[in-house]
């Protein structure tokens, strides 16, 4: 597909209403070896909304997560088809910065990842290999408007100097959106955020999710179709490799429109 028919798909959504687009992903497959893990799915990533990836075990779902951001480049023996274009751009085009790339679509991991440096150079690293900041006051401004954004600030902001593991596991996954913000990017990919997290951590994850809302487009894989319902605007099935429906969250949730998504839902299987 050209760029002039990605620009033509991206106008509406499936459901035909107007919507900004990020990204579009059309036809793609993805491969380990001889094992193929996704199997044409094609799908819109909305600017203003959180979408939510959800679907049994080894669906596929966090799979095609980690293509949005070329993540899958680093396992071996994975291969990926298809086009998936960040504005209009193809992110699996020779010339495509990888690093760059990644700076613009940022990734939150399962389980919470800081690095073995203090609060404050978490939170500065990606600013500092970009050169986002041209002196220690710049640099300052950002850490601080970074955490403060990751609900962070007011917990930490006297103790910068002290390591990111030491803090708690809901604080780290915190620190770990407030690196991954700190290089101003234009999508966040979270895979499961809060599975290793306890219930008020995962309460707290959730309002952040909400207020980031709108700042960046927000692509969510769950095993919880409860923190689907909660956070997200649009909701993707996916079940054996393949997308099987994608839509409006609260219709999919009261209305699906594919038996397999109504049999997933109520329970059924999972």
């Amino acid at each position: 597909m050209n760029a002039q028919n990605f620009a033509d798909a991206a106008t509406e959504s499936p459901a035909g209403t107007p919507r900004d687009i990020k990204m579009v992903a059309r036809d793609v497959n993805v491969y380990y070896g001889p094992k193929q893990a996704i199997k044409g799915v094609s799908i819109e990533i909305p600017t203003d909304e959180v979408t939510a990836f959800i679907g049994p075990s080894g669906c596929g779902k966090s799979t095609f997560l980690r293509t949005l951001n070329r993540m899958n480049d680093t396992v071996s023996g994975a291969r990926v088809e298809g086009d998936i274009r960040l504005d209009g751009e193809d992110i699996y085009d020779a010339s495509m910065d990888v690093v760059q790339l990644r700076a613009r679509v940022g990734m939150v991991f399962q389980k919470p990842n800081p690095f073995p440096k203090s609060i404050f150079e978490n939170v500065a690293y990606g600013p500092r290999i970009h050169g986002l900041a041209a002196s220690r006051g710049e640099m300052e401004q950002i850490v601080e408007q970074s955490l403060k954004r990751a609900g962070l600030w007011d917990e930490v902001k006297d103790r910068l100097n002290d390591s990111g593991t030491a803090l708690s596991g809901g604080q780290q996954q915190r620190l770990c959106i407030a690196r991954a913000i700190a290089v101003d990017p234009e999508v966040i990919l979270m895979d499961e955020p809060c599975s290793a997290l306890d219930p008020i951590a995962t309460a707290k994850i959730e309002e952040l999710i909400h207020e980031l809302r709108g700042r960046y487009a927000i692509a969510i894989v769950t095993h919880n179709m409860q923190q689907a319902a909660r956070v997200s605007q649009r909701t993707a099935f996916f079940h054996l490799g393949h997308l099987v429906e994608y839509g409006d969250t609260s219709e999919m949730f009261t209305n699906p429109r594919e038996q397999r998504t109504k049999d997933y839902i109520t329970g059924r299987y999972g």
